[in-house]
């Protein structure tokens, strides 16, 4: 018997596993270090090498060889799991030195090297303090820092001997904060200099913040989880610098430690460093309008952004080239586009890409060229190189690509529509030039057992919202079908991309007799600087507009809609959308799935947050038209739709206080809705049984909500 989908979807997380990833490639181009499991189910990853001009590919680090359990994580490394939304077990990150020689990792709380380039080497244990925390060796392979009960360490490779490089009573050092993780994407808290000698070192003082309890009700016997949560126009955590000189513990001077000065008053964010031919760090003011990147061994501001909304936050900038050019972007002629110039030239440098071309992220260097991921079709994302002979083309066919570089060799990663899985390829040489292929890279991930996603794709509307229609495989034109809206709808997400692997659940969805509409409005990202800057001020109102110009255009494009039965469904902010889209607009949703939705803004994070609707103080009417929990009784007055709330109770991103709260207005305003608690389930639902089931669920719920049973017994 076939195995469903979404049990099938379920045990692979997502069809995650045994897809190789995390891809770093030795400084001659030669050797390529990566994690994969060893199938498409198994959550354990291992660590891989393959020899690229032999093709030759041999298991680094077994896990389960090694026997670590992965029930005995430290809390800490739980949290930053979350954080980054890690759903595989094992070895999850790793760290080499510069020329590739040693890996290190850790597992269950303990640290191990293993040396690289050489079949059959055996990973030992290093004598660190436990449970040990992000090990990163340095650049010259002799030591290893790390981070236990708060401290930073270090330890000497050839001599074993531990060392405390900073600590102290209340405070962590080498650790990012709740908000550096979870909105700016900086999860590590200390860099390596260049040389291996020093150590920039992050010191995090959360004393500040406002103490928020997560209870297990469904183990009244046990502790609540204490967690730090700064919400929107509340303390953040003090984030500081410190320069660590002489970490070596074999060193008889000890470790002398020295602040790195900025006006923290003004730009209270550290955004991210980057150390190499210089030391460079990004910070940015409160309100997020100012970003400033400076030199951090001598104080001088290269550059300073502003903006009357926001600053971005660029992921892969700072980079410094070996000419020693910094790679930085700005907004120009409402196009995100890439500079690189000589520190001292940055603040007045021309673009060298042009208009039109967006930059969303810089992907990596490789001598005097930089390798980055831009669009001109907000549906595609491809890959660019820019070096000494200009701009090239790496890769611009439809769908999504992303790459690294080192030593001439490039690993190209793309996402099509023409399948779910990941397609490698390896070049060494120019890629643009035809350079030769060097080996390749198995993948274990499962094929779905789903008919392949055959989005339709159109603009909607005046604004041209990028749109996808879903049709069940086996569809017969003429045959109406109720139409379920699949949104996520907000910034850092899009979901109307050319990949099939994004629409699968979407697919699935569509198997089940419906017509599905995804749409990316107004925020989402991708299209350009002034449509992310739409929403300011008003998380709702465009969003939610948009959404209902791209259903009643895909009605018009597709007569087998039926748009007196429609219902949206989402997950986060696609679970807010769906709250609104009930009761602001019942006139065209008649059911709404909501998972795990923000419905007070307040209540969620200050550095998401304050970026688009400002301080809850001074801007309380951005936050009341964008919040949710003022709607039932307003709703009321007009007509009932049904409604599903879904949320873990062990969610620390988006707190289930959000559903508590929208349930007890709904209550209040004898709104009738049902509110589905998921015990022991975080912002992510990696368990099998919840995440198989809850797709189950979610369709009997649409059923009976669109056929006019709900409710009914």
């Amino acid at each position: 018997m076939t195995e469903s989908f979404p049990r099938q979807q379920a045990r692979t997380r997502g069809f995650s596993l045994g897809v190789p990833r995390a891809f770093q490639i030795s400084p001659d181009g030669q050797r390529l270090i990566f994690l994969r499991s060893k199938a498409g189910s198994d959550p354990v990853n291992c660590l891989w090498e393959l020899n690229l001009g032999t093709g030759e590919e041999w298991l680094v680090a077994d896990p389960r060889a090694l026997g670590a359990a992965e029930e005995n994580l430290p809390p800490e490394e739980r949290a930053r799991r979350e954080r980054v939304r890690e759903t595989a077990a094992g070895i999850v990150a790793f760290s080499v030195d510069r020329d590739a020689t040693i890996a290190v990792f850790a597992l269950s709380g303990q640290v191990y090297s293993v040396p690289l380039g050489v079949p059959l080497a055996t990973p030992q244990l290093l004598p660190t303090q436990t449970p040990a925390l992000d090990p990163r060796v340095n650049p010259a392979g002799t030591l290893v820092a790390y981070v236990h009960d708060g401290a930073l360490c270090a330890v000497n490779l050839a001599t074993g001997k531990n060392a405390v490089v900073a600590k102290e009573e209340g405070v962590t050092f080498g650790l990012a904060e709740f908000i550096a993780a979870e909105e700016m994407g900086r999860a590590r808290g200390y860099w390596w200099a260049a040389d291996g000698s020093g150590l920039l070192v992050g010191r995090v003082d959360e004393s500040p913040v406002r103490r928020w309890h997560i209870a297990d009700p469904a183990n009244p016997d046990s502790k609540p989880n204490v967690v730090a949560y700064p919400a929107a126009g509340t303390p953040n955590a003090e984030v500081s610098l410190f320069l660590a000189t002489r970490p070596d513990p074999e060193e008889e001077a000890g470790v002398q430690l020295t602040e790195v000065h900025w006006d923290r008053d003004r730009f209270p964010y550290l955004v991210t460093a980057a150390w190499d031919k210089d030391l460079l760090i990004v910070v940015q003011t409160r309100d997020q309008r100012s970003m400033r990147l400076f030199n951090g061994l001598t104080g001088e501001t290269i550059r300073e952004d502003t903006d009357p909304q926001w600053t971005d936050i660029i992921g892969g900038v700072p980079a410094q080239l070996n000419d020693g050019a910094v790679v930085w972007t700005e907004i120009s002629e409402d196009t995100r586009r890439l500079l690189v110039a000589q520190p001292g030239d940055l603040a007045a440098a021309v673009p060298v890409t042009p208009a039109g071309l967006q930059v969303r992220q810089i992907l990596g260097t490789d001598g005097n060229d930089v390798l980055f991921q831009a669009s001109t079709e907000p549906t595609e994302a491809g890959v660019w190189r820019y070096g000494p002979d200009g701009l090239r083309e790496v890769a611009t066919a439809p769908g999504v690509h992303t790459a690294i570089t080192a030593g001439g060799t490039t690993i190209l990663s793309s996402r099509t529509l023409e399948s779910p899985r990941l397609h490698l390829s390896i070049t060494s040489g120019p890629v643009t030039e035809g350079g030769a292929a060097a080996g390749t890279v198995v993948s274990h991930a499962e094929l779905p057992n789903l008919p392949l996603p055959a989005p339709r794709f159109f603009d909607a509307g005046p604004t041209g919202i990028r749109t996808a229609v879903l049709f069940p495989s086996w569809h017969e034109p003429g045959t109406k079908l109720p139409v379920l809206v699949d949104p996520y709808g907000g910034p850092a997400m899009q979901r109307t991309v050319k990949t099939a692997g994004i629409f699968l659940t979407s697919q699935w969805f569509a198997e089940q007799g419906f017509a599905v509409v995804v749409a990316d409005g107004r925020g989402t990202p991708g299209r350009s600087p002034s449509w992310d800057r739409t929403i300011a001020g008003d998380f709702a109102t465009p969003a939610l507009e948009d959404q209902v110009v791209a259903l009643q255009a895909a009605a018009e494009h597709f007569a087998d809609l039926d748009t007196g039965r429609v219902a949206m469904r989402g997950w986060s902010h696609g679970g807010y959308l769906s709250a609104l889209a009930v009761l602001r607009r019942p006139d065209v949703f008649h059911a709404g799935i909501a998972g795990a939705p923000v419905t007070d803004w307040r209540l969620y994070d200050t550095h998401y947050t304050e970026r688009y609707l400002g301080d809850p103080a001074s801007n309380p009417a951005a936050y009341a038209v964008s919040s949710v929990n003022a709607d039932p009784e307003r709703a009321v007055l007009t007509v009932v739709r049904p409604l599903l709330i879904i949320h873990g109770l062990a969610d620390d991103n988006v707190f289930v206080a959000h559903s508590l709260r929208l349930s007890s207005a709904l209550l209040a305003a004898g709104y009738p809705h049902r509110v589905l608690p998921l015990s022991g389930v975080t912002h992510m639902t990696p368990q099998e049984v919840v995440a198989e089931n809850l797709l189950l669920l979610q369709v009997a719920f649409l059923r009976e909500a669109l056929d006019g049973t709900w409710g009914l017994k």
